[in-house]
């Protein structure tokens, strides 16, 4: 694997940016580099999801932080709607220099610490590549498919063991993050292989697999709070819950999870996560993106039931019951109520008056939820591709004096305080409304991210 390695001096590395002196002792933690094209004028480091500190971009293009008692260990910065994750020690002094037209194809470490973020870096850039690797292997029967990943398992070994020889004074707890970032995308493959093959062959059932397929798992820990975030380790704990829940006696699944899979699989949650707040992290994940992903207001009670059982998360539980009322609020094959929104003229307008016996979708929405540029995306792709159904955008909290780029401003609203709509968004969930040219509500808590929608909006079209 070939590192990004840029051998800078640091008092050269700092110009610009801090002055040094061969006579000080370095005794805090600099965090700086040059973003090309920013596209806000800060970066923010994170510690899981903990703010560590706001640095704000200057003329050049550059920012700088000085950081005081940096415990070693994973951190991630966001800038503008991208982030990526650094590992920093005490002491270090890391750089960064990146483009945001390709962020992470651009993006190399310098200074003290490159050396080892640039490799974590390009463990990342390598699952993007192994993508369409594994794609052609789910194809393959079980044990030439295991033939494979072993294979690939060695290769990762031999980079790790390769680092780790140049690199002789890295802590153990980077190279146990290391071999993680290596290997644990190969095992969250493996995890994911029994579905992967059953859809790409169109088996109504999973393949028998060997009994040393999953030899691997003896070494795996589930319980690093430190790593939730850390793609690597949290994909390869969501795929291995998945596939212990699918072990239960359950066939593929592919558009969406049945209610019951979906409560077995927060069973297996708490039985597998020991950790109080990783748990809780993935018990509201799996309940809110199963919900999502069926684009229904047809809810079954049982999955929120297990939930609330299980979650100990008392922000969380309040969420879902606020969910479940706002669902309520909102009758199915029912007019819709009316209420008062506003354009970004400010002028008051009815919902009744905008829907002129129209087909329609209205995307209730918050920038605390969803960015703007995913709001502009999807719903322009909708609109093109039904041209037919009308699409209003709805915003319900936030900085309501911004508009949307690149999206017709006829379509954007926003509802105040006020605003009867309230009565049905106290959860502030992203949800959207399908209601037909006669005023009726065909679908109260719609999603467009799941695939459920465009069958939705066929049958809206037909009215």
């Amino acid at each position: 694997m070939k590192l990004k390695i840029i051998s800078i001096i640091i008092c050269v590395l700092l110009t610009g940016f801090a002055s040094c002196s061969k006579s000080v002792k370095r005794t805090a933690t600099y965090f700086g580099g040059k973003i090309i094209n920013p596209k806000a004028n800060h970066v923010i480091l994170y510690s899981m999801d903990k703010v560590i500190d706001t640095f704000f971009i200057n003329a050049e293009n550059k920012f700088i932080g000085k950081l005081e008692d940096v415990k070693e260990g994973l951190y991630y910065f966001v800038h503008g709607y991208e982030n990526q994750f650094v590992y920093l020690e005490p002491n270090d002094s890391l750089m960064l220099s990146l483009n945001t037209w390709n962020f992470d194809e651009s993006l190399v470490f310098s200074g003290f610490g490159a050396d080892r973020n640039n490799i974590l870096l390009d463990c990342y850039l390598q699952f993007e590549k192994d993508e369409r690797l594994f794609y052609q292997y789910n194809a393959l029967p079980p044990k030439l498919f295991q033939q494979k990943v072993d294979s690939i398992i060695r290769h990762k070994i031999e980079t790790f063991e390769d680092y780790a020889l140049h690199h002789p004074k890295e802590t153990a707890s980077y190279y146990e993050l290391l071999k993680t970032a290596l290997t644990y995308p190969v095992y969250t493959r493996i995890e994911n292989y029994p579905n992967a093959h059953a859809k790409k062959m169109h088996l109504s059932s999973f393949p028998k697999t060997p009994i040393s397929f999953y030899d691997f798992r003896k070494d795996i820990d589930l319980n690093k709070d430190a790593w939730m975030y850390y793609p690597p380790y949290s994909k390869y704990v969501s795929s291995f819950l998945y596939n212990t829940t699918y072990n239960n006696g359950y066939q593929p699944m592919q558009n969406h999870f049945s209610s019951n899979f979906t409560a077995d699989l927060l069973k297996t949650i708490a039985s597998q996560i020991k950790s109080k707040r990783f748990k809780n992290a993935y018990l509201k994940q799996t309940l809110f993106s199963h919900f999502n992903k069926k684009s229904t207001s047809e809810i079954n009670s049982n999955e929120f039931e297990v939930f609330l059982a299980l979650s100990s998360n008392e922000q969380d539980k309040a969420l879902v019951h606020k969910l479940l009322r706002d669902n309520e609020q909102i009758a199915t094959h029912h007019q819709m109520m009316n209420f008062k929104l506003h354009d970004f003229t400010n002028t008051s307008r009815s919902l009744k008056q905008l829907l002129r016996k129209k087909n329609s979708l209205l995307f209730f929405w918050s920038p605390n939820k969803v960015s703007r540029p995913y709001v502009q995306s999807r719903i322009n792709y909708l609109s093109n591709r039904y041209p037919q159904i009308q699409f209003l955008t709805i915003q319900i909290d936030g900085d309501t004096h911004t508009q949307i780029e690149n999206f017709d401003i006829k379509k954007q609203f926003f509802i105040k305080s006020n605003s009867e709509a309230n009565s049905f968004l106290t959860s502030k969930m992203t949800r959207s409304i399908l209601i037909n040219r006669k005023g009726i509500v065909t679908n109260g808590f719609a999603s467009l991210s799941s695939r459920n929608i465009y069958s939705q909006l066929d049958q809206l079209n037909q009215y």
